[in-house]
């Protein structure tokens, strides 16, 4: 049995028809790489992250004609979609407009406290949320010159300054992110927040990188942090396709148990006992095993030292001998197969795993 992370226990925000926050399951969340003027082109990638069971989807919208396309996309959207509004108060005016369903606004660029609070009034009247996304790489210049440079600090003192201004209007539907592309200082951050408040969080190292970087960096940062029971939403920020930083979320949250979701692959490294093409194997099994959306352990390993091990206690589990290898199924030994024919049967297994 894997240990059980006892969560912080924070207030819920709704986010269209998703709870974040309290102990309600930790959404996915993503973004359009799209132009979001280019209303179609938009859609079609929500529609992606969709089916890849992306949870709430983030749009930019840096223009008035951006702002003009929410209201088609939204109604074209079966997850709640969530406006980035950066610099321009206004756009944040006309997204509420649109019915949007969250608005994130930068603490750091958005202007005037008076801008603000027109944002909190229409959003209040509208019911809908805001995520104050603090950024180490955009903190306001007060909270520069007072630190020299970015800290996890700093990026608190930012937080708890907008959300005094969010009290101030009796605004209260809050989600909070501090985001650095440095993952101690992200981690810091959010662990002295979470000390002092019990707003949401949404988890995320910015501009983590590439896909290989991008996801060691980001499992490594919301990984320590949901380790310890802390954050509510996360989004993986990667220089990808998008639906990768779903697949990631989703992989940070099956390792820490915290999701029930998809087919979780166990399969080890090989070494010279390994008298198979398990690379081969794995590779081709990969892309079918992506489409499985019912809760499933798959082991596949390559000998008889831990595979018999690993195999009996997943779902469905290979062990690999010379030119084959041994299945199991719901942890009692199955049939033994050749090695050409251990793909096929395994996913027909999978496709017959809720009869067997």
């Amino acid at each position: 049995m894997n240990a059980v992370i006892e969560r912080r226990k924070t207030k819920v925000v709704m986010v269209g028809n998703v709870p974040v926050g309290g102990d309600h399951p930790i959404p996915v969340q993503s973004m359009t790489t799209t132009k979001t003027e280019n209303a179609e082109a938009t859609i079609a990638q929500i529609r992606e992250l969709e089916e890849a069971g992306c949870q709430i989807i983030r749009v930019t919208v840096p223009s008035m004609e951006a702002a003009r396309s929410l209201a088609t996309i939204k109604k074209a959207a079966e997850v709640p979609i969530v406006a980035d509004i950066h610099f321009d108060y206004r756009m944040a005016l006309m997204a509420v407009d649109a019915g949007i369903d969250k608005i994130r606004i930068n603490p750091g660029n958005i202007g005037k406290e008076e801008r603000i609070a027109e944002v909190l009034k229409a959003c209040k009247a509208a019911g809908i949320p805001i995520r104050i996304g603090v950024n180490a790489g955009s903190l306001e210049k007060h909270i520069l010159d007072k630190y020299g440079f970015p800290t996890a600090e700093g990026m608190v003192e930012s937080a708890r300054h907008h959300l005094s201004i969010c009290k101030k209007y009796d605004f209260h539907d809050v989600i909070v992110a501090l985001k650095s592309s440095q993952v101690p200082m992200m981690i810091e951050a959010y662990r002295r927040f979470s000390s002092e408040f019990d707003v949401p969080l949404h988890l995320g190292v910015t501009e983590a990188g590439p896909r290989y970087s991008g996801t060691v960096k980001s499992a490594i940062g919301i990984g320590t942090l949901l380790a310890e029971g802390i954050g509510d939403t996360l989004r993986v920020s990667l220089t990808d396709n998008p639906v990768q930083e779903v697949k990631t979320g989703y992989e940070i949250l099956k390792s820490l148990g915290l999701v029930s979701r998809g087919v979780t692959l166990i399969s080890c490294p090989t070494c010279g006992r390994l008298q198979v093409d398990l690379f081969r194997i794995v590779e081709t099994l990969e892309p079918h095993l992506e489409k499985v959306k019912r809760p499933m352990r798959v082991a596949v390993m390559g000998c008889a030292v831990n595979g018999p091990g690993e195999a009996s206690e997943s779902d469905i589990g290979i062990a690999c001998g010379k030119d084959g290898a041994l299945f199991y199924v719901k942890g009692k030994k199955a049939d033994k197969v050749p090695e050409e024919e251990i793909v096929p049967t395994m996913l027909k297994l999978i496709e017959e795993f809720d009869n067997y």
